[in-house]
């Protein structure tokens, strides 16, 4: 008989019966016993290195062979000894002798290896090594790390004279060792059936510390009855398992593998790796043990971002490769074809998608945003949760910033006027930004850096840095000059106006400070093309749809606060003051006014805001649980700090995230910046007044002529009040009123009618 289950396809082999119902006891019977098997995952826990057993170990007076932590290495030459090893201070079994050296009194190192015979690895399903220890240790099973305290950063071999930090062993004064889990990944990448070697490097924390010791232990969590090794010792006690790394074997997202072969990736220079990536695209499960349908093939990668690369959950930064190491451009998840990837983490957003929101939104405004598709990620066996995989910033025509690619060779004429993609951040220390000539309006003192950022620093020739450097400085001339609204001849001359008002509306929506302050984008075409700068792409808005502890308009919980005036709060990196300058000119506060309200009724309806949502909340459902398994932050307040009550839930947060767009939109339709251009005459000839604005109990209506009629409507274009004053002023009780956005029309004598928001507190 054949058995599908889920994906895979199992063989179940039946004899049959000359009745049907035996046919089926039989199928009920091997059914019962298949799934239990499968779901059965500890029976029993059993030590299989004990501290005092013999072990091969050499003294970190020099280098040991590089070989030393591999199961073929050949310890032969290595002295044998009981463990635990150390300087005889009451509690070694092991002496390691002074040093007579002159450098340093006692060895500051000694590696230890035992062999490990295990005839059925499928029977084991977590281990974990417990280590009494002074001072730290690293450790491997096959020359896989499993554990490390204290010395270094995963991936990295200590050497035999590198120091560790200080910390003191306890078993010696009736304490227990400390555990360090080994997850069901970890040991089906480095175990295997019969023989396997633990090899440990352990480290003292000073060249005169006379207190170094090592015990280790190492158990593993049996699946069924079988008997495989020793007892555990009697202070054992069974580690919990319930935040450990899932158990992850498939997802309904596509699925990365990547693998550095033992190398720890650091921030620059790119690592070497190799990468997998799974998806079937027919709404089918992705299988880590599937073939890798999307890619299979060699890449760089590198830690990336600033604040975000100190979070648990590390952002990556690649580049896909061919087999020579050169660039290799590929289409990947239905992008196009490129070799400059990311893989931007979610530590700190709970809901996975304040960037994609941004980015979609802004897409939808017809700018380019980066292309990112959700998935989930495993880095060297190890699972690590929900990742958006996409596209970096950078020049690429037509499917990035669709701009002229600049070369080394454009030294001059409009060769050298483009393309540029810079950024207001963070001074990286290498030369990479120029300094602004001119100060923000709202922070007289201030110093703005402008980031190149492509091509970088380091492949530009001077002449490329100076041109764009005095080109800017020409547009900020301009722009604080007397004559800055001259539409000719102005800032608009130079600043391409629909751009920098999108990115206003998606910034202030979101109210996030960074889309000011840092990786606040621009972009440049030589000037055949066009003359103007454009404001974007949009990127890292991971801090933003949120009240956070950080600025006092940013505490607000009631919508409030515009996030273009950031300078008030002194922030670093230092914002320029360009919005806050372009705003003192009505044009551009009224094209806002104008384009925020069109797309009200369209993209930033909180319909379809909350469709966005929906959706993408659905298709992360299931992976979700297991990002939270392994990172423990709901509930949480990390990355930004929010001042508000942290859900527990997923859906609370989702919840919560809605409700902020809400109160936001509900703020921002009472008090966008501007006028719509189509009622800016009228109200002024007619004088109205509509007032207090945010109003409570009364409202106040009156105009220069008699009013004929008064119409309030809600947010949802429901009637609430129809009145007709016949005269010039009129009182309207809104004490009863919920909180949030009304409009009110007002119909004059003359046949005239005018349109105001108000906001209900």
């Amino acid at each position: 008989m054949h058995l599908n289950c889920g994906h895979h396809n199992f063989n179940l082999s039946i004899t049959i019966f000359s009745m049907k119902k035996h046919v089926g006891i039989l199928i009920f019977f091997q059914l019962t016993i298949f799934f239990s098997a499968i779901t059965q995952t500890i029976h029993h826990w059993e030590t299989a290195v004990f501290k005092d057993d013999s072990w091969k170990y050499f003294v970190g007076k020099s280098e040991p062979d590089a070989q030393w932590r591999q199961l073929n290495f050949d310890d032969s030459s290595w002295n044998s000894g009981q463990g635990g090893f150390g300087y005889g201070d009451n509690d070694d079994n092991t002496i390691i002798e002074q040093d007579a050296l002159p450098t340093y009194q006692y060895p500051p190192s000694v590696y230890l290896r035992i062999k490990i015979n295990i005839p059925d690895t499928s029977k084991i399903s977590y281990g974990v090594l417990q280590m009494d220890i002074d001072d730290a240790f690293v450790a491997y099973i096959n020359g896989n790390e499993i554990a490390r305290l204290g010395i270094g950063t995963k991936g990295d071999y200590p050497a035999f004279n590198q120091l560790g930090a200080n910390h003191e062993a306890t078993m010696y004064a009736g304490g227990s060792p400390e555990n360090f889990l080994i997850t069901k990944a970890t040991l089906r990448s480095c175990l295997k059936p019969g023989q396997n070697v633990l090899a440990i490097q352990v480290h003292n924390s000073s060249y005169t510390s006379s207190d170094m010791s090592s015990n280790a232990f190492l158990s593993f969590a049996i699946r069924d009855a079988s008997v495989i090794f020793r007892p555990t010792p009697f202070w054992f006690v069974e580690p919990d398992l319930s935040g450990i790394t899932p158990d992850f074997s498939s997802s309904n997202l596509p699925v990365i593998m990547i693998n550095t072969n033992g190398a720890a990736i650091i921030d620059e220079p790119k690592i070497p790796a190799d990468m997998k990536i799974i998806f079937h695209d027919d709404n089918s499960r992705n299988y880590l043990s599937d073939p890798a349908n999307v890619y299979d093939g060699k890449i760089g990668i590198e830690i990336r971002g600033a604040s975000s690369a100190g979070f648990p959950q590390k952002p990556y930064g690649l580049e896909t490769r061919d087999m020579t190491g050169a660039n290799l451009n590929v289409s990947l998840l239905g992008m196009p074809a490129d070799n400059d990837w990311v893989l931007l983490s979610n530590w700190n957003d709970k809901v996975y998608m304040r960037n994609t929101l941004a980015f979609e939104l802004f897409r939808k405004m017809g700018h380019y945003a980066p292309r990112m598709r959700h998935c989930e990620v495993v880095m060297n066996n190890e699972y690590q949760g929900i990742y958006l995989f996409g596209e970096k910033i950078k020049q690429g025509k037509p499917s990035r910033v669709n701009i002229a690619k600049l070369t080394m060779l454009d030294d001059s004429g409009d060769d050298v006027t483009g393309g540029y993609i810079f950024k207001t951040d963070y001074d990286d220390g290498y030369g990479t930004y120029w300094t602004s000539s001119y100060s923000p309006l709202n922070r007289p003192r201030g110093v703005v850096r402008f980031v190149y950022h492509v091509p970088k620093a380091t492949d530009l020739i001077d002449a490329q840095k100076e041109y764009i450097k005095n080109h800017v400085n020409t547009v900020e001339s301009v722009l604080y000059g007397t004559n800055f609204k001259d539409p000719v001849n102005g800032y608009r001359k130079y600043l391409d106006v629909s751009s920098f008002v999108d990115y206003f509306i998606i910034g202030e929506l979101s109210r996030n400070v960074d889309a000011y302050k840092k990786s606040r984008f621009f972009y440049k075409d030589k000037d055949s093309k066009d003359i103007k700068i454009y404001s974007g792409p949009v990127w890292d808005y991971d801090w933003a749809w949120k009240n956070m502890n950080d600025c006092y308009f940013l505490s607000n919980t009631n919508g409030t606060g515009w996030a273009y005036k950031i300078n008030e709060c002194n922030v670093s990196p230092v914002p320029p003051s360009w919005e806050v300058r372009m705003l003192q000119d009505p044009y551009f506060a009224n094209a806002i006014n104008d384009r925020y309200f069109s797309l009200r009724k369209t993209i930033l309806s909180q319909s379809f805001i909350n469709n966005y949502i929906d959706s993408v909340a659905n298709l992360l459902s299931e992976a979700q649980i297991r990002h939270e398994k392994k990172w423990k932050t709901l509930g949480k307040n990390v990355g930004a700090p929010e001042i508000d009550a942290q859900p527990t839930t997923f859906a609370g947060d989702i919840t919560k995230f809605k409700n902020w767009i809400t109160t936001r939109l509900a703020w921002l339709d009472a008090n966008m910046v501007g006028e719509s251009t189509a009622v800016t005459e009228l109200n002024a000839y007619a004088n109205l007044q509509v007032y207090p604005n945010p109003v409570q109990d009364e409202l106040n209506v009156k105009a220069d002529v008699n009013i004929k009629r008064i119409i309030l409507l809600n947010s949802l274009g429901q009637y609430i009040t129809d009145v007709h004053p016949a005269n010039s002023s009129h009182l309207i009780n809104t004490s009863n009123l919920p909180r949030g956005m009304y409009i009110i029309n007002v119909t004059l004598s003359d046949g005239h009618t005018l349109t105001r928001k108000i906001i209900k507190e």
